[in-house]
């Protein structure tokens, strides 16, 4: 029987290479809204946060996904985030 290959990606913050089971994806899609994808398959840019808390409180302090969604996010998604986490 043929195994099933783990899609893995890259954390934006600590750059480790994770299974996208254990990351949290952020997207920004084509009208400019950033938003959470749950569900792993919204279009737009995306980028993975490892779900630890220091992770996501490097990620606030520094404002990295302001870099790599090259937009603005809105406190509300780091609010999100926080409650996911």
């Amino acid at each position: 029987m043929k195994v099933k290959k783990i899609p893995m990606r890259t954390c934006v913050v600590t750059k480790e290479k994770l299974p996208k089971k254990e990351l949290i994806r952020i997207v920004k899609t084509k009208d400019g809204k950033v938003i959470i994808d749950s569900s792993g398959k919204v279009n737009g840019r995306g980028v993975y946060l490892k779900k630890e808390i220091e992770v996501f409180n490097k990620a606030c302090k520094n404002k990295i996904l302001n870099k790599y969604l090259e937009i603005d996010v809105p406190e509300e998604i780091y609010d999100e985030l926080k409650t996911m986490i």
